[in-house]
């Protein structure tokens, strides 16, 4: 009977310590009702003055609309995840003859890859695409 008390406290100990850092860590990111996380595309073209890359993403549930980004320009939103829903954002780019559309957003990949900040971030430069959880190290994922 003891060990199973200590048990319960040791489990409750640990859900508060759990808790609490993660309100520590990242109190804007969280709610009650599900995750925050932050999507950002950045236009990393070294040469594009004249003309500008064009993004437009929605999801099933919104349009964000569209934007024409200069040179590091960028476009960003926050996705609320739920746990009976599975947000998805696509987003179409288009620069000079190129377009491409691709998932900016989805939970099955990107829950764990975003990192602890939950921060999605999106480079497009002349060669491809390329993600990062930091903005520091940048990974290509797919081309034009």
């Amino acid at each position: 009977m003891k060990k199973k008390i200590l048990n319960t406290i040791l489990l409750l100990l640990f859900v508060s310590a759990f808790s609490f850092f993660i309100f520590i860590i990242q109190p804007d990111r969280l709610y009650l009702h599900g995750v925050v996380y932050e999507v950002r595309v950045i236009n990393g073209f070294t040469n594009n003055s004249s003309l500008p890359l064009v993004i437009w993403c929605s999801s099933k549930d919104s349009d964000l609309g569209g934007r024409a980004l200069q040179e590091h320009d960028d476009f960003s939103w926050r996705v609320t995840t739920k746990l009976w829903n599975t947000n998805q954002f696509c987003c179409t780019m288009k620069w000079d003859a190129k377009r491409k559309s691709f998932d900016a957003f989805k939970v099955p990949r990107d829950f764990y890859r975003c990192g602890i900040f939950k921060k999605c971030s999106w480079l497009v430069r002349e060669d491809g695409f390329y993600f990062s959880p930091d903005e520091v190290n940048w990974k290509k994922d797919f081309q034009w």
